[in-house]
């Protein structure tokens, strides 16, 4: 958990570090360990998660890649389940004028449980098991993909779902994942409207 909380005021002291790179800043609440397509993790880690992120403005070197921002961000679980922290690139889609959608994908690092302690069949295993996510890797891939309403200025809303995994590419094995969904604010730094 340390090393999340630290990554956590790290995001929080960006602000100040570089303020002309920084695009927008992003508070939220997500519902975490959502059920989305199996039941294998259901009633295993509850609470919420609150987060938050950094996003900046898009460095010309990334054009090409049809110029996403950079991000880094936090998520901290209020009942001390997984907690996590992450970078990556966002790209936006414009729906109309107020509407815009973020897909993004990242690379993650967790507090959670990678595995299970005891032998395989046994029943402690079995017990573990039945309360615990087992992510498998400490390493994660985070995917999102949000949905952003302009409220005007300088903030807007946005509706978030995010999926960490490891795919079997950053680990192998046990491969469980966390989905999340959530609200998040976004303070934008100049009009909403300026980069489209």
């Amino acid at each position: 958990m340390k090393p999340i909380f630290l990554a956590a005021l790290a995001v929080i002291a960006i602000p100040g570090a570089n303020a002309q790179a920084i695009e927008s800043v992003r508070l939220g609440v997500m519902n975490h360990n959502i059920q989305v397509t199996d039941g294998k993790n259901a009633d295993k880690e509850g609470g919420v998660n609150l987060e938050g992120e950094v996003r900046f403005k898009s460095p010309s070197f990334l054009n090409s890649l049809g110029s996403p921002r950079p991000y880094l961000m936090a998520s901290v679980n209020t009942d001390g389940n997984t907690s996590f922290a992450a970078g990556g690139l966002q790209w936006d889609i414009p729906l109309g004028d107020r509407w815009r959608i973020e897909s993004g994908f990242g690379y993650a690092v967790h507090d959670g449980t990678v595995n299970n302690p005891y032998p395989s069949g046994s029943q402690a295993a079995v017990d573990y098991s039945a309360d615990h996510v087992l992510l498998g890797s400490r390493d994660l891939f985070r995917s999102s993909l949000a949905l952003t309403y302009d409220l005007g200025g300088s903030w807007a809303l946005q509706g978030i779902y995010e999926h960490l995994s490891h795919g079997q590419i950053l680990g192998s094995g046990r491969n469980q994942g966390l989905d999340e969904i959530g609200v998040r604010a976004v303070y934008r730094f100049g009009a909403l409207s300026e980069d489209r």
